[in-house]
């Protein structure tokens, strides 16, 4: 992306991969609940039956969850979560500036290799970090409530008993509409924040600060929801359902459209944006301070190194 470090040193590829990883992983425990919210709201519509609860809006969604299933409910899946932004994030973020320059000819990049360096790291981390969305997605769609027996106790029980019970392939079920999501969340939400960012301060209309990272990072945010809340509804679906409930991922978004019509494509895009948004806002922040701190850091160690050996000699 086009920002520097202050001391305009480019950051590392290790830089960057560490920076993304944490990054994504503080703006993942603070969005987590709104991402519960967002799958339990998906998924509304399965169940049939008269004594499943019915939830309205993101507040309400939250507000009902916690009362019913308790406050920890909201963070049910977070373990997997982070494992899914350090097998992830960090891959497909921390790789975008590497990849760009990969399929960069002249001196400046264009919006092809953006895109292609999007599509590249995005399929890429999908393929490595299935497993940890398919146990994070699970742990927030049951309930202790209604229907049958939580499926799963915990994390590392969830990855057991899909392995045992639907074979290892069952840790990648889903990977076609994950894929399609990501493809389209990562080069959405990447190319959109970098081409954001590099028109604000070429045009000086903001300087490559924290004000300039929020506002590109909410820009981002929003184009991202908007095109991927269809894929993301049917890949939540499909992940979350029990073997045989769909037969494929065709299947499962023509179910969707012939019992509960088009609008069900977009259920839960409030808690989407609200959650892609401030993700997005609090992960680029973050990862963009956390780059310039950790070069900084580098430059001081090197001095203090140079210093050393000078007197060393």
């Amino acid at each position: 992306m086009v920002g520097h470090t202050a001391s305009d040193v480019p950051p590392t590829m290790a830089v960057k991969i560490f920076s993304a990883g944490g990054a994504a992983c503080v703006a993942d425990i603070i969005t987590f609940p709104l991402d519960t919210a967002k799958v339990r709201l998906q998924i509304q519509g399965e169940c049939l039956t008269s004594s499943a609860i019915r939830y309205k809006g993101v507040l309400g969604t939250i507000i009902t969850l916690a009362k019913t299933e308790g406050p920890v409910k909201l963070y049910s899946g977070l373990p997997a979560g982070l494992q899914r932004q350090i097998s992830f994030a960090s891959l497909r973020i921390g790789l975008y500036d590497t990849v760009q320059e990969f399929f960069t000819t002249g001196k400046e990049a264009s919006l092809g290799s953006k895109i292609s360096a999007g599509l590249t790291t995005g399929g890429v981390a999908v393929f490595i970090g299935q497993p940890t969305e398919v146990v994070k997605v699970r742990l927030q769609a049951q309930s202790h409530l209604h229907g049958p027996k939580p499926r799963y106790t915990g994390t590392y029980n969830a990855y057991r008993i899909i392995a045992t019970t639907e074979g290892l392939t069952g840790l990648w079920k889903g990977t076609t509409p994950n894929l399609t999501r990501n493809v389209i969340i990562n080069c959405t939400e990447l190319v959109t924040y970098d081409l954001m960012k590099e028109a604000l301060v070429k045009n000086k209309l903001l300087a490559d600060d924290v004000p300039c990272h929020f506002v590109s990072a909410v820009v981002a945010g929003f184009c991202t929801t908007v095109l991927s809340s269809p894929v993301d509804v049917v890949k939540t679906r499909f992940v979350n359902s029990s073997p045989g409930q769909y037969t494929s991922v065709p299947n499962c978004a023509m179910m969707m459209l012939t019992r509960e019509g088009p609008s069900a494509f977009f259920k839960g895009f409030v808690p989407s944006f609200l959650r892609l948004g401030s993700w997005n806002i609090i992960m680029f922040v973050c990862f963009e301070q956390l780059k310039r701190e950790l070069m900084k850091l580098r430059h001081t160690m090197d001095c203090a190194t140079d210093y050393k050996d000078d007197d060393d000699k």
